[in-house]
């Protein structure tokens, strides 16, 4: 084990971890598509030093512009090495900066590389005795370890001190000049001796000794056991002067003129508030929470911050890309825990313009929370907390929580009463258990946030506030701890429970203040907010909250089946292997796929290892049967284990019914995504998905009714490209795939084919999410070049959407974002990116986006027509329960379907108005899969 004495004197080879964290998972962008994924690799790196070893002296040496003393010495010298990329070198600034702020003493030096300063530093501590630890990834480096200098790899945690640099290259560190000299370099242009590497070098070595005593018994070389021994004289003979260039260009030059001593290198306090701003513009959102939360949190931060704050902020104090200055003053905070303040706050929210309003309960599930206290603020930094429910031993007596809701309701359920929030839709579904119905809902941050930049960050308020106030909000978790013994917010102190909830409120409405300018720079912005995303919080509060009935019984016997079935395929890929495995382990999968099997590597892991993802094993599939029998096995397995074994056991025991969870800020493109359970997720394509959709079922006297657009996504593709073919189709009510498939293969729409039609269908739908040539090749089984001519001929039948797709790559790259019809943007950080393959992904997301953005957009817009019906509509009659992508999912009595179907079809295709009819179909069971 190699020992390292307490507080060594630390060198990092910052140009060296530059490279290999560039070159590394994660290829980090910020929300304005600019590269950070090095500097996060080299400060990870920096942090993880100091942490362990807690140095008092420490410096970061970066190589120089421009060339060294090895380039005048030999004009070759790394002249193969690709200049840097311009995202890496981007990269560079930001990084020394950040190094800086930290109090890391930061080195260049003209003329030497990095190298050489590290090695005349660590000369000059070993001979004061001073023990230093070089942190490199450059084997070059172990030239330099001796008694006093070890280095340390950080990528894998290893350390060379003199007895394991011989394990590892098989000669000390006295011959490792000799070592590089012989095997030359590639990537530095170093010629070393030909046809020698590494065995080879330190068979020579360890045979003679270094260069220069090989060179004075080359008689000896042919007695070496080598291969190519017998030859090995003769090429030292002749590539002498080569093989002493190549020692030179290799040597570390220990004497560089420094311009300061090691003392020097003495680690300064770190600029806290100079590396938050940095942190902010790369958004490093954890360690900027860090480096608040070791700042006064009472006064956020340093006195500077405090000249600089403002409560208050106009549109014109701002812009999206800068987060604003803010301080969190928490000291006006009140607790209300008797009538006069109650009055006093119910004076004050009821003549605000507009109050924060937040919740506090014991559960995040909106079915079971119980309420234990209300907040409220009114303007930054003047926020309440209203306890009504913490019962710990020794709480202090609080109001009683009837009496006060029902002081509260006229204000709650006055729609002239403006409040904001942060997921509101959670609140007005607690408030409902208390048979109190929340309005005036007038904004709300996190749809806000999600509407400014669905792909900015997470929505959450600790990330907006962190993002957005430079503030780090008090954790849930430092206040309840975590894990089983986590508490609930009525066991918190009531002294901390008032501080974290007022905050909440209080961060909201500055929040809002935030935000709210920002959206109001774009008209379209504002729209979709108002228009859109607003409007569904009171409707997905309602369906929620009535939930779904679902068969249990039924899904027991399915999961009965789907176990019979997994352990059939266990067998037969047990079969197939030869032994039996885990078919869930990867290590287990690789070793049989590739190794045993010698399946094609079609992808590698961030580690180098080759991949079993579920998209390798899927094309592995279509050639080969064992990958197959994997990947219905991890099909059905996800079944079982997502819906037929869980979903009976989260029914409600109060309404005996399954209650989801609609997320608006979520899904870049504006779809509602869902969870606890995903009804989003359960595939139709399947016999088994659709026997899932079988138990969700119609109560007594009631049938399930789906409506569902069609074919939806092409409609807006022949409305945004304005292609004359693809309108003439949908104005015709034509099969648009059997049409397409006239028009590619040039016959009647008569003569075509279902192998035809499936092929024209597979073009239509794999243009819209911007497929190649290539990926079409695999899809539908057929030669690349064939598929190339679908492609090809498409285009020339529909010129339009070939000029919508260029129209809109080049919109994503002047701009950074698509829209959709009505305005939602959707940012691409990465279409400028200098990876090609990011670049090329952020194209096809540019070209889809609108497309699914706007078929979002139509089916929010349909819920809410809907939703206006539904209040004229008998409750009874009719209920919306489920949003599924492109279709709405009902219950209706049985005696009102036809009628009710015929009027939401109806509702369905006004919902938006392009220039191709908007068809939306009905059916309905007493299952879903009947209705579907």
């Amino acid at each position: 084990m190699v020992y390292i004495p307490k507080n060594p004197l630390i060198l990092v080879d910052g140009s060296s971890y530059l490279f290999r964290a560039y070159h590394s998972p994660p290829h980090l962008t910020n929300s304005k598509g600019e590269a950070t994924g090095a500097i996060y690799g080299v400060v990870n790196m920096l942090k993880s030093l100091l942490k362990q070893y807690q140095p008092s002296e420490m410096a970061v040496v970066f190589d120089a512009k421009g060339p060294t003393f090895r380039n005048e010495m030999y004009q070759e010298y790394k002249a193969h090495r690709p200049p840097m990329p311009d995202d890496l070198r981007s990269q560079i600034a930001p990084l020394h900066l950040i190094i800086e702020a930290m109090g890391l003493p930061l080195l260049c030096i003209s003329g030497v590389e990095a190298d050489d300063v590290i090695g005349t530093i660590a000369r000059q501590a070993s001979a004061a005795g001073r023990h230093t630890l070089i942190s490199t990834g450059d084997k070059d480096m172990a030239q330099l370890v001796d008694e006093h200098v070890t280095l340390i790899n950080t990528m894998n945690n290893t350390l060379l001190d003199p007895i394991s640099v011989k394990e590892k290259f098989g000669v000390g560190p006295e011959l490792i000049i000799d070592y590089l000299a012989l095997m030359g370099d590639k990537v530095d242009n170093i010629p070393g001796l030909p046809g020698v590497g590494e065995k080879t070098a330190a068979a020579l070595l360890q045979g003679l000794g270094s260069i220069e005593h090989i060179y004075q018994q080359l008689d000896q070389v042919a007695t070496l056991t080598f291969r190519g021994a017998k030859n090995m004289a003769a090429k030292l003979a002749e590539h002498k002067a080569q093989l002493a260039l190549s020692y030179q260009l290799a040597t570390i030059k220990c004497d560089v003129e420094l311009p300061y001593q090691l003392t020097d290198l003495q680690i300064r306090p770190t600029d806290k508030q100079q590396l938050s701003e940095l942190y902010r513009q790369c958004e490093f959102k954890r360690w900027l929470a860090e480096i608040l939360s070791d700042s006064d949190t009472n006064t956020a931060g340093t006195s500077q911050q405090l000249e600089n704050a403002t409560t208050t902020h106009t549109a014109t104090e701002h812009t999206a890309d800068e987060p604003v200055r803010q301080v969190i003053d928490r000291s006006q905070y009140q607790t209300v825990l008797n009538e006069q303040q109650f009055t006093a706050l119910l004076q004050e929210i009821n003549q605000a313009e507009l109050t924060a309003f937040d919740t506090e309960t014991t559960s995040l599930d909106y079915m079971q929370a119980e309420l234990v206290g209300l907040s409220f603020a009114t303007a930054a930094g003047k926020a309440w907390y209203l306890p009504l429910a913490h019962d710990y031993l020794g709480a202090p007596a609080q109001l009683d929580r009837q009496w006060a809701l029902a002081q509260l309701q006229p204000w709650l359920e006055d729609n002239n009463k403006a409040k904001v929030g942060q997921n509101l839709k959670y609140d007005q579904s607690v408030l409902a258990r208390y048979q109190l119905t929340l309005r005036g809902i007038r904004f709300d941050t996190m749809l806000e946030s999600y509407v400014l930049n669905s792909v900015a960050g997470r929505h959450d308020m600790d990330s907006l506030a962190l993002k957005y106030l430079g503030h780090n909000t008090i954790s849930f978790t430092d206040l309840a701890g975590k894990g089983a013994k986590q508490l609930t917010f009525n066991q918190i102190e009531l002294a901390q429970a008032a501080e974290y909830a007022a905050e909440d409120a209080d961060v909201t409405l500055q929040l809002h203040q935030t935000l709210w300018p920002q959206l109001q720079q774009s008209r379209e912005l504002v729209k979709v907010f108002t228009e859109i995303e607003l409007p569904l919080v009171n409707i997905l509060s309602t369906i929620e909250r009535h939930g779904v009935l679902i068969d249990s019984n039924l899904l027991a016997k399915q999961s009965e089946q789907l176990t019979a079935r997994i352990k059939e395929l266990e067998h037969l890929a047990y079969d197939a292997a030869g032994k039996e495995f885990n078919l869930a382990s990867p290590k287990q999968l690789q070793e049989i796929l590739f190794e045993q099997m010698k399946l094609p590597v079609l992808k590698k892991t961030p580690s180098g290892t080759p991949s079993t993802a579920e998209e390798v094993l899927a094309e592995l599939a279509l050639e080969y049967d064992f990958p197959k029998l994997i990947t219905e096995h991890r099909g059905l397995s996800k079944l079982r284990s997502t819906y037929t074994d869980k979903l009976p056991k989260m029914v409600n025991p109060a309404t005996g019914r399954v209650h989801t969870s609609y997320h608006q800020a979520v899904a870049a493109t504006g779809r509602l995504s869902s969870t606890e359970p995903n009804l989003q997720n359960i595939p139709i394509r399947t016999e088994e998905g659709r026997r899932i959709r079988q138990a969700f079922i119609a109560p007594a006297g009631k049938c399930i009714l789906a409506i569902d657009y069609s074919q939806i996504e092409l409609r807006i593709m022949a409305h945004l490209s304005q292609d004359k073919a693809l309108l003439d189709a949908f104005a015709n009510g034509l099969d648009v795939h059997r049409a397409t498939a006239a028009e590619v293969f040039a016959i009647s729409l008569d003569e075509v084919t279902s192998e035809q039609r499936r092929r024209a269908k597979a073009v239509n739908f794999g243009l819209i999410y911007g497929m190649s040539a290539f990926g079409l090749a695999k899809q539908l089984g057929i030669a690349r070049h064939e598929a190339q001519h679908y492609v090809d001929r498409y285009f020339e039948r529909f010129p339009g959407v070939l000029d919508y797709m260029e129209r809109t790559r080049k919109q994503a790259h002047d701009q950074g974002y698509v829209e959709t019809l009505f305005g939602r943007r959707l940012y691409l950080p990465d279409i400028n990116a200098r990876n090609m393959g990011r670049q090329k992904g952020a194209e096809r997301a540019a070209i889809n986006a609108p497309m699914q953005g706007t078929a979002a957009d139509i089916i929010k817009l349909a819920m809410i027509k809907v939703a206006a019906w539904l209040e004229q509509q008998d409750n009874n009659a009719v209920q919306m329960i489920m949003q599924v992508h492109d279709e709405l999912v009902f219950e209706v009595a049985e005696q009102e379907v036809e009628r009710v179907a015929a009027e939401l079809k109806t509702l369905l295709a006004s919902a938006a108005s392009l220039d191709v009819p908007l068809l939306a179909e009905a059916g309905y069971g007493k299952n879903w899969d009947e209705a579907h």
